[in-house]
């Protein structure tokens, strides 16, 4: 029915730029090297007085936090020659509000790869040719529709400024204040200043972005290069490559020499 036609494919405008989006998220999230970078660069070791090889180590459980199964992040360091906790218990409750929200990013990843790829299959299995022309004005609605958002939350960081908006991004996300630190006691705050995530949230954008213009690139040269064929419509049930033959026009034949 056409309306369940309509209905798949205004998913799959959303879900494009949403695996695109969370891809990058969990990339980043999961990119032991740009924590590594980020302490380096906001002298994480100085806020903390940790040395960085604890920081680091501490980085690589984070990232194994997100994945596993445990509820409460409990990493020891070593301070002054004892192992004491690294987050407090305020700190830790807000990990485990953060895991549950990249919990959620990874689910919203794979489902929304798994209907790219089955609708994508579903186009060319049924409509052949003619649906890569479908498809590419569909990836440009997706693309469009993703850039419109990112471009969104770039004008609120950039006219609200970044601490605003992302002060507005916890109240929306989160139903507690455990994420409101204090980056005098707070180690984890002390790790990841705002500075840290505004350089997320740009690195993020910007690969999207990128990804997003290969996607143009290729679709407007489907548009070119590809075209419909103008023939009589396919039969119920017919298979896009016995159109093809059927409709196929026939070979000019050579006039006999005199």
């Amino acid at each position: 029915m056409a309306w369940v036609s309509r209905l798949a494919a205004a998913l799959f405008i959303v879900a494009l730029p949403v695996f695109l989006v969370t891809t990058n998220v969990r990339f980043l999230a999961g990119e032991v090297r740009f924590y590594e970078r980020g302490f380096r660069v906001h002298d994480a070791d100085v806020a903390t007085g940790l040395p960085l090889a604890e920081l680091d180590r501490a980085a690589r459980e984070i990232i194994d936090y997100f994945e596993n199964d445990a509820e409460v992040l409990r990493i020891v360091v070593e301070e002054n020659g004892e192992e004491v906790a690294l987050f407090n218990q305020r700190e830790t409750e807000h990990m485990r509000d953060v895991k549950g929200l990249m919990r959620a990013v990874f689910r919203a990843n794979e489902a929304s790869l798994a209907y790219v790829i089955a609708y994508v299959g579903g186009v060319f299995l049924w409509a052949g040719q003619g649906g890569l022309r479908r498809l590419s004005w569909l990836c440009l609605g997706g693309v469009a529709a993703g850039v419109a958002v990112v471009a969104l939350v770039g004008l609120a960081a950039l006219f609200g400024g970044f601490e605003s908006t992302w002060d507005r991004f916890h109240e929306v996300v989160f139903t507690n204040d455990f994420w409101q630190l204090n980056p005098a006691t707070d180690r984890l705050i002390q790790m990841f200043p705002e500075a840290f995530w505004a350089e997320a949230t740009f690195i993020v954008g910007a690969l999207t972005l990128g990804e997003a213009l290969a996607i143009v690139i290729a679709a407007v040269a489907c548009l070119v290069f590809v075209r419909e064929r103008e023939d009589e419509p396919e039969a119920p049930g017919e298979p896009p490559a016995v159109r093809a033959e059927r409709v196929r026009p026939p070979r000019r034949q050579r006039q006999a020499s005199p």
